[in-house]
């Protein structure tokens, strides 16, 4: 299988039989490193981390050529330029990435209605019915490769199969620019000597507890009684092992898929122990949650809060809203109530905010009163403004220059993070 830096790549030949076969899953290539070679073509051919350049940030992604060299998502940047010390540390542009999703989604859908996006930068199509105006799966793969490409400069990678699971081991097995096709009478052939790291799942954790009965491929979970999976994993885990290691996944593309959660962190360049700046920033990224959730017309149930300090501990709180609300204000007042509950003895390293228990906007019950319709004029106008003039031409008084406690937020704050959960 790939190690997700493009060695051990397999692509399907022209022709490949694709017998049985319906469900794609297609995958951007080191989307956000695509996305800036694609702005700056310089960088082409280079390694390129995306992150900040200080030492104490994150690598958000990095190009095929930085990953060839053991950088990973989610290593400290510091520790990335030390496996790979020529590597050019390029800061992330969020919207663009966001923008150029968009693109890509709606080529996928203009070939079938029924597309299931997993994340930013991937999706799940099931192209059955699609056959008699586009031809055969295969066929659709590749004239969807080819429209990604002269659509948009940048280059996926496409699993074929009769099954959700295979498609997307597929997909990963083909990375960069590949097709594999997994005819449905080839599925036990091909995951037999895939490791149990590849079925969907299977952490590090659940891959250890594997590993350690002697259980390393997926054609020795086909040996193992079912029983002895359960004891390893849990009943719930080891009998969706069982199933997915046959090629037994009954589930279907879920067009009505929603957003688990949307969110934005941030790590500051120096940890930070006023009180003041901290509220600030907690408001700043709050209204980007909100933002984010009217654009997407969502609303939320709970808001949850992440504080890592300065010695790398991590707390999370969350609050459920009296009402569901898309409402910068409103998601920024939960935020900072629940950091006030905190504890806080050292200063802060990171701080995000989470916007959970998402659901489409006005689905909830009419109030009598709605707290919240002032701040929802003066939001709608900024989201009108930022449509128009981009974002950060019209902010809040309270995040420019010093805070109102007298202390200047960090200069340069590491560029936010959006997170998602899909």
């Amino acid at each position: 299988m790939g190690r997700g830096d493009g060695t051990g790549r397999l692509v399907s030949a022209d022709g490949a039989d694709d017998t049985g076969t319906g469900i794609l899953h297609v995958d951007m290539d080191a989307f956000y490193a695509a996305v800036e070679v694609l702005d700056d073509p310089s960088l082409k051919g280079k390694p390129i981390i995306i992150g900040a350049p200080e030492s104490r940030s994150v690598v958000s992604s990095a190009s095929y050529e930085a990953r060839r060299f053991g950088v990973r998502s989610a290593m400290p940047v510091g520790q990335a330029l030390r496996l790979c010390p020529t590597a050019i540390v390029v800061p992330p542009h969020f919207d663009r990435y966001l923008a150029l999703s968009a693109e890509v989604m709606r080529i996928f859908s203009e070939v079938t209605p029924l597309v299931e996006p997993l994340s930013i930068d991937e999706a799940f199509l099931d192209v059955r019915g699609a056959r008699r105006l586009w031809g055969s799966p295969g066929e659709i793969a590749r004239t969807l490769r080819a429209r990604v490409l002269e659509q948009t400069g940048l280059t996926c990678s496409i699993g074929v199969a009769a099954t959700k699971h295979v498609a997307k081991m597929a997909s990963t097995i083909s990375k960069p620019d590949g097709l594999l096709i997994v005819a449905e009478a080839d599925t036990a052939a091909f995951l037999a000597p895939r490791s149990v790291r590849a079925l969907w799942g299977v952490g590090p954790k659940s891959a250890e507890a594997l590993e350690r009965r002697g259980i390393r491929t997926i054609a020795d979970v086909l040996d193992t009684p079912r029983s002895t999976l359960e004891r390893a994993l849990g009943a719930a885990m080891g009998e969706r092992i069982w199933h997915l290691s046959r090629g037994i996944d009954p589930r279907e593309v879920d067009t009505t898929r929603i957003e688990k959660s949307i969110g934005h962190e941030e790590t500051f360049d120096e940890d930070i122990g006023d009180g003041g700046i901290l509220r600030t920033e907690f408001r700043r990224l709050a209204d980007r949650v909100g933002a984010r959730l009217r654009a997407n017309g969502w609303e939320a149930r709970t808001i949850a809060i992440k504080v890592r300090f300065s010695d790398f501990s991590t707390v999370g709180r969350s609050q459920t809203l009296a009402e569901p609300s898309a409402v910068g204000q409103r998601i920024g007042e939960a935020a900072i109530e629940l950091f006030a509950g905190l504890e806080r003895l050292l200063p802060v390293r990171l701080i995000g905010v989470r916007a959970e228990k998402l659901q489409p906007s006005g689905d909830g019950a009419l109030a009598l009163w709605d707290d919240d319709e002032e701040w929802r004029r003066v939001e709608g106008a900024l989201d009108d403004a930022t449509a128009r003039f981009g974002r950060g031409a019209v902010t809040r008084a309270t995040l420019i220059g010093g805070s109102r406690g007298g202390s200047a937020p960090p200069s340069h704050p590491r560029p936010e993070r959006p997170v998602t959960g899909g």
